[in-house]
């Protein structure tokens, strides 16, 4: 039983300043370790039986593509007797982890909560809630521009080729590239936790808008063919918008902070 646990059982209002032993720590992080476990072994069997639609949800840009240039060879492939199950699983397990990711999140929060301040579980807060919705409008748009990849990387293909695409090293590019276009859009909010853990101010951010669209720019051009001029400029002007929208918030973190210290403290000039 937790400190909290225990202060709400003898009728007591659960205070911060409760200290716990690191045993009491030890058997807490076990219990919630073995509920994040069960939850996650449970979320698996569950994908594991609903794996079909995901399957054809995951394999529809190369169908896409099929459409696009008329190639009927182009599939996904199995190349071993146990390719298509080992396929299965690592959706299974990707889909558990995402599944049961309330309950392993509310785990890993009602673990830490307790020694954290009434602000600082405010910015946690604040920071997940505006993390979450951007890391899978990442995702959504890594899934937009697949279509075009593949494409493009079909182009590639000799004349006479045929393309047999390796089912699982075809799921581990789109995972990839939906967890580093999802975590790019989540940077945003890495910036603004810096600000607000004081490591880097609104000014320093600001500056900063070149290169950032540069690189947002390259990522774009790198993530969409040539050809689609449009997507790459929609994905690079998400990004740049992003960024400057976090120096904005972090400005405006740095005029609050100002205040508090000296509200009679004039405004910096920009």
């Amino acid at each position: 039983m937790t400190a909290l646990e225990s202060a709400a059982a003898e009728g007591k209002k659960p205070r911060r300043d409760r200290t716990m032993s690191l045993k009491g720590h030890l058997v807490e992080f076990r219990k919630r370790l073995m509920i994040s476990a069960a939850a996650i072994v449970v979320a698996m069997i569950v994908a594991f039986i609903i794996a079909d639609p995901i399957i054809a949800f995951l394999a529809h840009p190369v169908e896409l593509v099929n459409e696009r240039r008329g190639d009927d060879f182009a599939a996904l492939n199995f190349s071993g007797v146990t390719s298509a199950f080992d396929f299965r699983m690592r959706i299974a397990f990707t889909l558990g982890i995402f599944f049961a990711a309330p309950i392993w999140l509310w785990q890993i929060w009602a673990f830490i909560m307790p020694g954290l301040t009434r602000k600082e579980i405010r910015y946690t807060i604040s920071f997940v809630a505006a993390a979450i919705p951007l890391f899978f409008a990442g995702c959504y748009v890594a899934l937009t521009v697949m279509p075009h990849i593949i494409e493009l990387m079909w182009g590639f293909t000799p004349e006479g080729g045929v393309n047999f695409y390796d089912a699982p090293t075809y799921y581990d590019f789109i995972f990839k590239l939906m967890l580093v276009v999802g975590i790019s859009f989540v940077l945003p909010v890495f910036l603004v936790a810096l600000n607000v853990a004081g490591i880097m101010s609104g000014h320093t951010i600001l500056k900063g808008w070149r290169v950032a669209v540069l690189i947002a720019t390259i990522f774009a051009a790198l993530a969409t063919p040539a050809a689609d001029v449009i997507s790459m400029l929609l994905l690079a002007g998400i990004l740049s918008v992003l960024y400057v929208l976090a120096a904005l918030v972090s400005l405006l973190f740095d005029r609050r902070k100002r205040k508090r210290a000296d509200p009679l403290l004039p405004e910096p000039k920009a």
